[in-house]
């Protein structure tokens, strides 16, 4: 496939192209069954693999076998919950049971019982969701892009030469390529919503512990379980489906506070949005994306929010980031003996070796600066209901690289200035297409919203997609 048929690729045919809210809602009615979308969700996913390559593993049997079981509680008019029917891919860093979950990295063993659903997957394993297989990760989700010495490099829908984005770059692949309307992502620094952008797709990185996380993450309360999915009405079903309690997570928040897809009817009108294209002048934007993100915001005041030009509070908090990512790489890795360690990315390899060196005292010193930057955002969304920003300042650049070629970046996080300080602050925030660069390549809108108020995030991309600013399919 080369970029323009991949380009073309995005033209699924007629199941692999509906919605997760119109696939229930088509099998409430009877016009199609769990089999059929399930069927063409397979194929679709193994069409696209070789070229992309959004997937460690495509489980058919299984799916399939899921699909009859949905498809007969369907004809009983007993469905077991939101999302029966429906295709769902998991990023191969959440525990699936019935496989191996080996994070991208070849020093994890795939022997094993691998009995035990992560959280948010066993929500949607009750509620009859069909599990298509297990998406692409870099190596233990280290960085913003999808290559890993395990399963190699995955690619962009739009550009096969350019990247997907990371770390769930496999997951917003899949849907961008119909491969499932859901897919389950995670986010560490921004590791939903980056992929999301480059991808054309929907993403959302939840309030930290609103989707509970078992195992916990060896990047501690940075990482957050996040939807991908075809557009918000999606991530809000899917949402109200994994979010909630699980004994498991100790730091999970308690009962959501009503429905989220309920949630989407309110509209913007009144509502009091920050509009900061770039930090206060801090991150330098590429004219397409500053273009299409503008248009976007100018498409809210249009329904009635007020937009003001305003940034928040901060500078730059990559170091303090640094800090508690690098710590978070060398306990990820501290049981590794030498050779293992050879066979690791090399970049996740190096930045393993600067988080041995920093000392407790480095990672409190990281919590407080991470401690007055949430100070700094609650008191800015006193003022503003929600922030918008671009979701990244650049589009899909050269597959198989952490930093665009000659940006002078060193790190992922160079070109991901808005996206890993609301890591540092546990907000909901989301990633929402709003238009195409002059070289076909997505644009992301980022909506942050205070803690707790997911609603507010969903609602907001909501009224983009029902105004048409963001369609569901580029």
């Amino acid at each position: 496939m080369n970029a323009t048929n991949a380009t073309n690729a995005t033209n699924a045919t007629h199941l692999t192209s509906l919605s997760a809210v119109r696939l229930v809602e088509g099998y409430r009615k009877g016009e199609f069954s769990p089999v059929d979308v399930a069927r063409e969700a397979l194929e679709r996913a193994e069409r696209v693999q070789p070229a992309v390559n959004a997937f460690v593993r495509i489980d058919a049997g299984t799916a399939l076998a899921q699909a009859r079981e949905s498809e007969g509680r369907w004809r009983r008019g007993e469905p077991a919950g939101a999302v029966d029917g429906v295709p769902v891919t998991v990023k191969d860093i959440l525990l699936m049971r019935g496989g191996p979950t080996l994070k991208g990295s070849k020093t994890i063993s795939a022997e094993g019982s691998w009995d035990e659903d992560a959280p948010s997957v066993a929500r949607l394993r009750e509620q009859g969701a069909v599990f298509l297989g297990k998406t692409t990760t870099p190596e233990f989700g280290w960085k913003g892009v999808t290559d890993s010495p395990l399963s190699g490099v995955t690619r962009n829908p739009y550009d096969l030469s350019r990247t997907a984005g990371g770390s769930s770059g496999g997951a917003a692949a899949a849907v961008a390529l119909g491969a499932g309307p859901l897919a389950l992502g995670t986010d560490g620094g921004g590791s939903v919503r980056i992929p999301a952008a480059f991808c054309g797709v929907f993403g959302l990185k939840p309030t930290y512990g609103r989707v509970p996380l078992y195992p916990a993450s060896a990047f501690g309360t940075l990482a957050h379980v996040g939807p991908l999915t075809r557009d918000a009405a999606d991530a809000a079903l899917m949402l109200d489906v994994v979010a909630g309690p699980d004994a498991r997570d100790w730091s999970g928040l308690g009962p959501t506070p009503g429905s989220f897809v309920d949630a989407l009817a309110g509209g913007v009108r009144g509502l009091r949005i920050a509009y900061s294209p770039s930090l206060g002048g801090q991150v330098a934007v590429q004219p397409g994306v500053a273009l299409a993100v503008r248009r976007a915001v100018e498409g809210l005041a249009g329904l009635g929010a007020y937009v003001s030009e305003a940034d928040p509070d901060f500078s730059d908090p990559v170091e303090a980031f640094h800090t508690l990512w690098f710590s978070g790489a060398a306990r990820v890795t501290q049981r590794l003996g030498p050779r293992q360690a050879e066979v690791l990315d090399p970049g996740l390899r190096e930045i393993r070796e600067l988080g041995v060196r920093l000392s407790a005292l480095d990672y409190l010193a990281a919590v407080d600066v991470r401690m007055d930057l949430g100070r700094r955002m609650g008191a800015f969304h006193e003022r503003y209901d929600v922030l918008v920003t671009p979701a990244l300042p650049v589009t899909a650049f050269e597959a198989g690289v952490e930093v665009p070629r000659g940006s002078g970046h060193r790190r992922w996080t160079g070109w991901t200035p808005f996206t890993y300080p609301f890591n540092l602050t546990q907000q909901p925030a989301a990633s929402v297409p709003v238009g195409l660069d002059g070289d076909g390549l997505p644009v992301g809108l980022q909506v942050v919203a205070a803690r707790h108020r997911d609603d507010l995030v969903l609602r907001v991309a909501h009224a983009l997609y029902e105004a048409g600013v963001a369609p569901a399919r580029m």
